[in-house]
């Protein structure tokens, strides 16, 4: 079933709402419902060879955006920074923290929710001792409510304590309310069984809004089914899905992928690939020689990396996995 133009979608979640009609957030908390097929796209607060983008500049086709990514703040470990890259507000011709939030607000009002990204390839959150903790919560919760953001999303990738990073969570999850989004973007190698992440998702399974593993810049992994899976193929998606699929509902489970070749150093896959391993997972269809022993119809969506890349091939990733997400849904 396709779905409702952005600005009508929001009106009727609004009305359900009041109504008790969905589990849509109630008003306060900040997040509506996010649709049952989304796709999720990170924006970069940063210039390289991709497209920049103004927040209001990208596609409608995105349920769930990214800010990629909050900063180390050097003088408190732990905390963390947040404002428009000096760079891009150049290469835009002048882009200021105060339009971002206004273009934040405007996306939240058509359907589209916003978190804010920790970590990436470059960067990294001490969460080593409690009162690292305490200033990242502190930090992030004053970020989150100066500029409307709905949640976290955690992208880090060089390593972390994983009890210090469930309670930072948590506390947030208190700290930002019902409404609160928890995304999560881990590589291939920490979502194999007793990898980091794997671990911090069993401590906070009911916090998850969604994780969308990176399915790339990875070398061959173990799927489930005891065989090796190599990087580029539906086997590789789909029989590391189904180990994350033993630790979430199919619900919280979502599939990343670079958006162009050159958004990634390896890995990209043209979208057929992303739409067939989406088949397999929620249908049994078009998969390799893993074939999972039930469907998951449930399953959440796409997730790419980035929507400058996507922007910079005209919507080439998007489009085609947005019109597939649609017609699953």
């Amino acid at each position: 079933m396709s779905r409702l133009p952005r600005t009508l979608a929001a009106v009727l979640a609004a009305a359900l709402a009041l109504t008790g009609l969905t589990g849509i957030a109630a008003p306060g908390t900040g997040a509506a419902e996010l649709p049952g097929k989304q796709l999720t796209g990170y924006w970069q607060n940063f210039v390289n060879g991709a497209t920049p983008l103004r927040l209001s500049d990208v596609s409608a086709d995105y349920d769930l955006i990214a800010l990629a990514f909050a900063e180390a703040d050097p003088a408190r470990p732990g905390a963390v920074t947040f404002d428009v890259d000096p760079g891009l507000s150049d290469a835009l011709g002048g882009y200021s923290d105060a339009q971002l939030k206004a273009d934040i607000a405007a996306k939240k009002a058509a359907g589209t929710s916003i978190v804010l990204s920790i970590g990436g390839e470059r960067g990294n959150v001490d969460l080593s001792s409690p009162a690292h903790v305490t200033n990242f919560v502190d930090s992030f919760a004053a970020i989150a409510a100066e500029y409307g953001i709905q949640g976290l999303d955690v992208d880090l990738e060089h390593g972390f304590d994983v009890a210090n990073t469930a309670d930072a969570i948590q506390r947030l999850r208190d700290r930002m309310g019902p409404g609160f989004l928890l995304t999560m973007a881990p590589q291939t190698l920490d979502v194999q069984p007793g990898g980091t992440y794997l671990r911090l998702i069993d401590r906070v399974a009911e916090l998850v809004t969604v994780v969308h593993t990176q399915y790339y810049n990875s070398g061959s992994m173990n799927g489930c089914h005891g065989q090796v899976v190599h990087q580029g193929t539906v086997d590789f998606v789909t029989a590391q899905a189904c180990i994350l699929l033993d630790h979430l509902r199919p619900d919280q489970v979502a599939l990343g992928f670079p958006a162009t070749p050159s958004a990634a150093g390896s890995g990209y896959v043209d979208p057929d690939v992303v739409t067939a391993a989406l088949d397999c997972l929620a249908t049994g269809s078009r998969c390799g020689s893993y074939v999972p022993a039930e469907p998951f119809p449930g399953i959440r969506g796409v997730m790419t990396w980035s929507v400058n890349w996507d922007a910079h091939s005209g919507g080439a990733f998007s489009r085609p996995v947005r019109a597939h997400l649609d017609a699953l849904g």
